[in-house]
């Protein structure tokens, strides 16, 4: 976003709709991998993926982009929130994905998408009246 809609709140919401994008794209990814031999099933860890969206990285500091051809920090920080889980099998091929599990994740995770759709939709609206 950029201007006047650059407020920290919807910063803040636009954060946690590409973490929670993120997520539904390694949740995709083990349901489409269900039954590969040896796949080994990833989540996104939310502690971290919070703490990416307001801003709070630990020591690293946050690259800012006045331009848009300027390198942002994004991926990096993807990549460190998957996490994959090594540890454990439910079959004999070695592969990790239950079905039914990932489902509720996919739900969930549609419904903390639809949460914060619905909340920016309402601070859209709030700055809709403000403005007429």
């Amino acid at each position: 976003m950029s201007g006047w809609l650059d407020t920290p709140v919807l910063s803040v919401l636009e954060r946690g709709l590409n973490a929670s994008s993120l997520r539904q794209q390694v949740l995709a990814d083990n349901v489409a991998n269900v039954d590969t031999p040896g796949f080994k099933r990833s989540d996104v860890d939310f502690e971290l993926a919070l703490k990416a969206a307001l801003g709070r990285t630990g020591s690293a500091l946050s690259l800012k982009a006045t331009v848009p051809g300027h390198i942002t920090s994004g991926s990096a920080e993807n990549n460190s929130i998957v996490q994959t889980d090594r540890s454990t099998s439910f079959r004999n091929d070695a592969n990790n994905v239950d079905i039914d599990s990932e489902m509720v994740n996919v739900a969930k995770n549609g419904l903390y998408y639809n949460s914060l759709t619905r909340t920016i939709s309402s601070q859209l609206g709030m700055l809709r009246m403000v403005i007429k």
